[in-house]
């Protein structure tokens, strides 16, 4: 995805006009292991254990490679830092976009 390095924008902690450098952060966290519904959760409740059919714990069969991503782009977050004052702005919304980023 392209934009620009840096743009002016208005900075909320110098209250005026500055140049900003623009970062781009991930927007997918990680899920723990000991989420509900997890494999490891149920391993140590004594599920999908010893002999015979493990059901829903067995093994799965390969996804297909059409099942396994639906979308063609991803979000991006961006994070504008003031040159002046060094503070971060961290813009949570989103845009998916393929090539160009419209601001």
């Amino acid at each position: 995805m392209k934009i620009p390095k840096t743009t002016n924008r208005y900075c909320p902690y110098c209250k005026k006009q500055t140049e900003q450098k623009i970062k781009l952060v991930s927007t997918g966290f990680k899920r723990g292991t000991l989420t509900r519904g997890s494999i490891s959760r149920a391993r140590s409740r004594g599920l999908g254990r010893g002999i015979g059919n493990k059901g829903r714990w067995g093994s799965r069969p390969a996804i297909s490679k059409h099942k396994r991503k639906s979308k063609t782009t991803k979000k991006t977050n961006i994070m504008y830092t003031c040159k002046e004052c060094g503070k971060s702005k961290y813009q949570k919304k989103g845009k998916r976009a393929g090539k160009q980023l419209q601001e």
